[in-house]
């Protein structure tokens, strides 16, 4: 199990790195351009689309000098500004998982690994 923890006046805190990678992907399948979170199978080179459920296979979360940073492997939707899309969801993650966790956010990589049309 691995995890992220913090030192406070009144003790430590420790939150699983599951737990920031879900409330990390529910932010970022929120956000503008995003169609889902994706997981490539390395051995077949394919990119998988996730099920809301499934989000954190798409995201790896390590923690450095007591810094957060987020690797995101999404499916972008198509005819949207891959830039815009990735600027969105950064800011957000930022802002929204810096402030459910307490914790810097030092760096967000988004990987881009897939276009969908959307009906």
């Amino acid at each position: 199990m691995k995890s992220s923890s913090m030192n406070t006046q009144l003790g430590n805190i420790i939150i699983d790195n599951e737990v920031i990678a879900q409330y990390a992907g529910t932010v970022a399948t929120e956000s503008f351009g995003v169609v889902g979170m994706a997981v490539v199978n390395v051995k077949d080179g394919i990119v998988s689309l996730l099920k809301k459920d499934n989000v954190t296979k798409g995201i790896v979360v390590s923690l450095k000098d007591n810094k957060l940073i987020l690797d995101f492997h999404i499916i972008v939707s198509y005819g949207v500004s891959i830039m815009a899309v990735a600027d969105n969801l950064i800011d957000s993650v930022k802002y929204k998982v810096g402030e459910f966790t307490g914790l810097e956010i030092e760096k967000v990589n988004i990987y881009v690994e897939g276009v969908r049309v959307i009906d």
